[in-house]
């Protein structure tokens, strides 16, 4: 079950998600340094984190699941947020260089449409971001925030759902070591606990971050195909000596 809009952009007004838009900024940032000159899509709800990258990539668009809602973004400009149907997004093939998923998976009813879609519009050697809900984390067992919502993942659970839709992860990150509070204490400590929960507790972030590729495969019918071979036997070699003269008359 997805978030509904409203819910999503109360918390990221909220202290706790002004927090954690600033962390996962930060974090989204050191991965990829640099959009310049690329289309970047976000499906689900990454608004929080794309305004960096205004007037930086070349398209930049958010798309929303219509179950979730959508939000104009942003609020100083042209709008670039579209609701959509994740089965079926509106874009041709081949036509994006990355793509970020957050707040999308994890609602999904069926993640196999959608995954499908996303390798259909990345390019050959596009990436993938997903941002998931770690199930060893205690964001996923809070539903004090979004994400509590929906269905959390292990990271063997999303290593073999990527590859299972022609993805191949390449980088694994946890994120969100601070617990999901509103206290001011644990927001002043959110940097130190991020630099920190990472090297102590590696497994036991809020957020599982994978970076993957795609994988272009060889068509199936060419591994498949059959063919036909006619079988070539050797015909008798003429005698070459002279005929009885029994055998003569036969053949007259």
């Amino acid at each position: 079950m997805y978030s509904d809009i409203v819910d999503l952009r109360e918390f990221y007004i909220s202290p706790l998600g002004q927090v954690v838009r600033r962390l996962l900024r930060a974090r989204l940032r050191n991965i990829w340094p640099n959009v310049k000159g690329e289309r970047v899509l976000a499906l689900g709800y990454g608004t929080p984190l794309l305004r960096p990258w205004l007037g930086e990539a070349e398209a930049l668009v958010a798309m929303m699941p219509a179950a979730q809602g959508v939000a104009y973004w942003p609020r100083e400009g042209p709008n670039i947020s579209a609701l959509v149907d994740v089965d079926d997004l509106p874009l041709a093939d081949s036509s994006i260089d990355r793509a970020i998923l957050i707040h999308a998976l994890e609602g999904a009813p069926e993640a196999s449409g959608m995954l499908r879609e996303i390798w259909r519009v990345l390019k050959s050697g596009g990436r993938i971001l997903m941002m998931v809900p770690n199930r060893r984390g205690i964001w996923a067992h809070s539903d004090r925030t979004p994400f509590g919502t929906g269905q959390p993942y292990s990271a063997f659970q999303i290593k073999d759902t990527l590859r299972d839709h022609g993805f191949l992860v390449d980088r694994t990150w946890r994120a969100l070591y601070m617990p999901p509070s509103q206290s001011r204490l644990w927001h002043s400590l959110a940097d130190a606990l991020e630099k920190g929960g990472e090297k102590l507790f590696p497994g036991f972030g809020g957020l599982l971050v994978m970076e993957a590729g795609k994988q272009i495969y060889a068509p199936l019918a060419a591994k498949t195909r059959l063919t036909r071979h006619r079988l070539v036997l050797p015909l008798p070699i003429p005698a070459t000596g002279p005929v009885p003269a029994g055998r003569m008359a036969e053949s007259a």
